[in-house]
């Protein structure tokens, strides 16, 4: 051993023992004591939900045992604070550094600058490492030294600089600190990772699809480069089947490093490339912007921290979301009336997975045609996805949402039907999900509101009784949305009178809070087999107070936004039973996203207000320099119909 030095070493999202910077560090200098802290006060709204929790009940003892074959196990604790937690773990071996691994989310931000502050003023050593990113967050900035907002920019300068693929090589040994035996540690089953049996009944039909733990993600990375690769781009128009690479949760959690990933992958494609296989070089081309994304994603978060909840441009300020319970409810039950949108929610719910594209699909849907703030998407996709990522989901959210410089137009109203035609042309992946639909003909199956009414009842099918009617109409949803865009420009001006009379007017989103999501455990039968309010949960209805709110113009009219005041959000546990037999790509936890403006554009825009930034409206600055290049969520859809055509108004 080099050094004699004790050394805490923390884990939270790293759960591995290769390429693990903080732990190779701390096994080179000398004693460790390796600690994994779980304090769900820190988590705060972004409590992690069942599936996640789940995973990382099964992750943990499968370190630990790699850890203590080393020689040192791994200390579990429970605690009420993080940082006193980790204060007693140094007072108990005497300990005199501390060391970990980068997150770049809002909540671990706050929380490690404090605990950095802390433990340096009491004269403990802080070490950080970047064992997550192939590029830190600040060391990416334009000529003018600011942070890029539009991913293609971003990745462009991405790759005119040196990659660092190689990696820490796992240590062979580990010495335990003196005194461990004085730290107290509980079992994971003492953690309270599974809050009830019922939980625990539910999370048992996980096991028969996933094997989380790093040995196992390293098998699942070798499969899919080996086997998978060669076909990625093929197969990503698909929303049925195996057709990704099903290593997002493994990188959620760490069990693999995004630099082994691009390391495996640059050396199949130099040995594609002298095997003259020129068919592999779009799906590589993918892969790697895939890889480039969920970068985009930590980038983003650490450069604008309050992306989490208001959006980049601010152009949503005014907003005119609908805060109405019952249709978030219809679109989280999968009761739309829209097949491949409600087969969409139907396996997320009953899974925590679903494809990229789907995901596109059914956010898109709930803020264009239901108007629902994405802010409430973003924490039902954290409630419920095994694979929740808050960096990838704050990404997804705003792209879709018209929030970003390069993501869709707020106006952009993509239909369902046509995209059911694209993405699932035979109906398998609505048949599998809605079996109240599974005898409709293929000709009908993206649009059973239009089948003769001959077809419907020799399939079965009841609208409005055993599945939903549409819950809005297309060419009504088309209006609905240009209205709001209007209002929003109309209170957008408003502020802005407003302003010159010394008034301050507050972001739409300020006074909509989220409400209780039901706590639903459902039995386990396969999902075909489930009559409809067996697969999906169910709200309890509550009243929910309403408070509106006066915008005063300086011509004395005023705009009335209604605003909803109820309870905190929970986190939403149980499934029904579906076996996770897809292989997905880590990238589906950040949508595609298209790239059109410059950043000196977008920080133009951006202001810093008592600290934090805060985004003007200015939804124009997405028509400026737009050149579609998004390689397939966007390439095809003007031709193909998708967008539904609207009547141009006048602001």
């Amino acid at each position: 051993m080099a050094g004699s030095e004790r050394t805490v070493v923390w884990f939270r999202r790293d759960l591995r023992i290769d390429d693990n910077p903080a732990l190779a560090a701390a096994a080179r200098d000398g004693a460790v004591l390796p600690v994994f802290i779980w304090c769900p006060a820190d988590e705060g709204q972004f409590y992690p939900g069942r599936c996640s929790r789940w995973w990382l009940k099964q992750s943990l003892p499968h370190l630990s045992q790699s850890l203590e074959s080393l020689g040192c196990p791994l200390v579990l604790i429970r605690a009420e604070s993080t940082l006193e937690a980790l204060l007693r773990c140094i007072d108990s071996v005497g300990a005199t550094r501390l060391v970990y691994n980068h997150l770049y989310d809002p909540v671990s931000l706050v929380r490690d600058d404090k605990i950095k502050k802390e433990l340096s003023a009491l004269g403990i050593s802080i070490q950080s490492f970047n064992g997550d990113l192939l590029y830190e967050p600040w060391e990416i900035y334009d000529d003018s030294g600011l942070a890029f907002t539009t991913f293609n920019m971003y990745w462009e300068k991405c790759m005119e600089l040196p990659i660092d693929v190689s990696p820490s090589f796992a240590p062979w040994k580990l010495v335990p600190v003196p005194g461990l035996e004085s730290v107290r540690s509980c079992s994971v089953d003492d953690l309270g990772l599974e809050s009830s049996k019922d939980e625990e009944s539910s999370n048992a039909l996980l096991r028969r699809a996933w094997s989380p733990g790093w040995r196992n993600a390293e098998k699942m990375l070798e499969e899919f480069v080996s086997h998978g690769l060669l076909e990625y781009s093929k197969h990503g128009m698909k929303v049925e089947g195996a057709t990704t690479s099903l290593l997002s949760p493994y990188l959620h959690f760490g069990e693999v490093s995004v630099r082994k990933v691009y390391q495996l992958v640059r050396m199949q494609q130099i040995k594609w490339e002298n095997e003259g296989t020129s068919e592999a070089e779009e799906s590589i081309h993918f892969f790697m912007r895939s890889i480039g994304l969920r970068e985009y994603s930590r980038y983003l978060c650490f450069n604008f921290p309050f992306t989490h909840e208001k959006s980049l441009l601010g152009n949503l300020k005014h907003y005119p979301w609908k805060v109405d319970e019952e249709r978030f409810k219809s679109w989280r039950q999968g009761m739309t009336g829209y097949p491949l949108v409600d087969a969409g929610m139907r396996e997320l719910w009953a899974t925590g997975w679903t494809h990229n594209r789907i995901r596109v699909i059914i956010s898109s849907f709930a803020v264009k045609f239901l108007l629902i703030p994405w802010t409430w998407g973003m924490k039902y996709f954290w409630d419920v996805l095994l694979d929740a990522d808050l960096e990838s989901d704050i990404l997804g959210w705003q792209y879709i949402s018209g929030s970003l410089p390069d993501g869709h137009e707020l106006s952009r109203l993509d239909n369902p039907e046509v995209q059911g035609q694209k993405y699932d042309p035979d109906g398998v992946y609505v048949r599998t999900w809605i079996p109240e639909l599974a005898r409709m003909p293929t000709e009908w199956i993206h649009h059973p509101w239009d089948a003769p009414s001959c077809i419907l009842e020799v399939a079965g099918v009841e609208l409005g009784f055993n599945y939903p009617k549409p819950i809005v109409d297309l060419h009504i949803a088309r209006e609905c949305l240009d209205d709001s865009i209007s209002t929003m420009w109309q209170l957008d001006t408003a502020e802005k009178l407003a302003e010159l009379d010394g008034e301050v007017v507050e972001d739409n989103l300020s006074n909509i809070k989220t409400f209780d999501i039901p706590k639903v455990v459902l039995r386990e039968t396969s999902p075909c087999a489930l009559p409809i309010d067996q697969r999906v949960p169910h709200a309890s209805s509550k009243d929910h107070n309403l408070k509106s709110k006066v915008l005063k113009a300086s011509n004395r009219s005023s705009i009335c936004v209604d605003m909803i005041r109820s309870s905190k959000m929970e986190a939403t546990s149980s499934v029904a039973n579906s076996p996770v037999s897809r292989k997905r790509s880590f990238c589906e936890t950040a949508f595609h996203v298209p790239s059109y403006s410059s950043s000196a554009e977008v920080h133009s825009h951006i202001q810093d207000h008592g600290g934090s930034l805060v985004g003007p409206s200015r939804y124009l600055l997405q028509e400026a320099g737009r050149n579609c290049v998004d390689e397939v969520e966007d390439s095809s859809t003007a031709d193909s119909g998708s967008s539904i055509s609207r009547q141009r108004k006048a602001a």
